[in-house]
């Protein structure tokens, strides 16, 4: 035989085992929403299956660092991606549009993955390397190419995995086009069913699947309250019917299982309205029919809210005026400019998507967007309603960190790993490799 073909040959036969040996690994990665560290901590909080799942692989015992701001949004992109959102440009549940000079801006979530997020994810090197990928309830994700096998936080009647459902009656049309409608219990049921679904009939070598009922029950009834703490219990069943699909799919010991959240919780009792305190200023008008004209324009996150100048003429004047002006509202513990963005690992303003200013919340405070009425109002009476959005260096924001199964070694306590370190070390996993990523391959969990 010709060397030259010899040669040729054997490279094709090494790539074909490696791909072979790519394929036959699989990777799950579960979101459950809000699910605070400290929630683990409490010997007497009933989830058993994270207990086990982190008993025979490893955890993050000290929590899970998370991105400001310490929303949904920008966290499962860190997660993916491997970067902050100075990397990645994610900075609020959706893309910030403005729409026109003077008026306010709103918030859209249905834009395309490749607009909204600016750096490579996880699963598009997944598929890259010829391998397949799924989510269930993922963020940041619409239409993204490199997803094979979607049922997206909002399913289509188009879906071919929602065909599929359909087809197996594990889903009726009535409940897709009213999918929306649901009750957060109900939705969180079928994105179950739907990752089931995947897993037993396609065993995809990626899977992201995401939980909401636990950050919702924390949003009404406040963290570690019994309300929460029920989401948090049912959550834990879910995972062990993941588990379950696994085993049945026959790929359960050639699977690692990730547990994380997006962010922890704390129960605020008082509420500051930066946007009213603009239309006392004069800098927010609202218009008959609805319409709000306005100089500056808050979008409030919970812990933290975003301060938009949305006339760039007056930019250099209104800066310092608001930046004085937000300072002396009780409530305020921090008022952050473009010189405190990169300590906070939040994106420079030319990109298009980050505020003017942030304003962070002290202890016990939460924003929100009302137009109307005092700068700061208490919450109802009897109510202890929950929020996230803090500055990530408050403990309270700290995520879950558990990974099981296939190439994870048993009984590692880790102190605190980053959230932006789960997606190399899932890739290292699957056998490919994030590039120009801040987070690192945790191979001390790697067995």
């Amino acid at each position: 035989m010709d060397r030259r073909v010899f040669l040729a040959s054997l490279l094709s036969s090494a790539a074909g085992a490696q791909q072979q040996r790519q394929q036959s690994r699989h990777v799950v990665i579960i979101s459950l929403d809000g699910f605070p560290a400290f929630g683990l901590r409490g010997a007497r909080l009933p989830v058993p299956v994270l207990r086990r799942l982190a008993a025979k692989g490893a955890m993050a015992t000290g929590g899970m660092e998370t991105v400001n701001p310490t929303v949904t949004w920008p966290n499962h992109t860190s997660i993916i991606t491997g970067v902050r959102p100075s990397g990645h440009n994610v900075v609020i549940n959706g893309l910030v549009q403005r729409k026109e000079t003077g008026t306010s801006l709103r918030v859209e979530p249905w834009i395309d993955k490749p607009q909204m997020v600016l750096a490579p994810t996880l699963y598009d090197v997944a598929h890259a390397a010829g391998l397949t990928t799924a989510q269930v309830d993922w963020v940041a994700i619409h239409n993204a190419a490199t997803i094979t096998y979607a049922f997206p936080e909002v399913p289509r009647l188009t879906d071919p995995v929602v065909k599929e459902m359909m087809a197996a009656g594990t889903i009726s049309e009535a409940d897709v086009q009213t999918f929306n409608k649901g009750s957060i219990v109900w939705r969180d049921e079928m994105w179950t069913q739907a990752a089931e679904h995947i897993i037993e009939k396609h065993k995809p070598n990626l899977l992201l699947y995401h939980l909401l009922t636990t950050d919702s029950a924390q949003h009404t009834y406040g963290a570690s309250s019994l309300g929460g703490n029920t989401a948090l219990a049912l959550a834990d069943a879910r995972v062990g019917r993941v588990l379950a699909a696994l085993e049945r799919a026959g790929i359960l010991a050639r699977t690692t299982v990730f547990v994380v959240s997006d962010h922890g919780f704390k129960t605020y009792k008082q509420v500051i309205q930066p946007n009213a305190v603009l239309r006392r200023e004069g800098l927010v008008t609202v218009l008959e029919g609805g319409k709000v004209m306005c100089d500056a324009w808050v979008i409030p996150e919970g812990g933290t809210a975003m301060v938009y100048i949305t006339r760039p003429e007056t930019r250099a004047q209104l800066l310092p005026r608001l930046q004085g002006l937000f300072a002396t509202v009780r409530g305020v513990a921090r008022v952050l400019d473009a010189k405190a963005y990169a300590e906070f690992g939040y994106p420079t303003t030319d990109k298009g998507q980050m505020a003017d200013l942030v304003l962070a919340a002290a202890d016990g405070y939460s924003f929100s967007g009302a137009t109307s009425g005092d700068a700061v109002v208490a919450v109802p009476a009897g109510a202890s309603p929950g929020s996230h959005g803090y500055l990530s260096t408050d403990p309270a924001m700290d995520a879950v960190f558990i990974a099981s199964g296939a190439g994870v070694k048993s009984g590692v306590k880790l102190d605190r790993v980053r959230n932006i370190d789960v997606a190399p070390t899932a890739a290292k996993l699957l056998g490919v490799e994030m590039r120009n990523v801040e987070g690192r391959v945790l191979s001390e969990i790697l067995g």
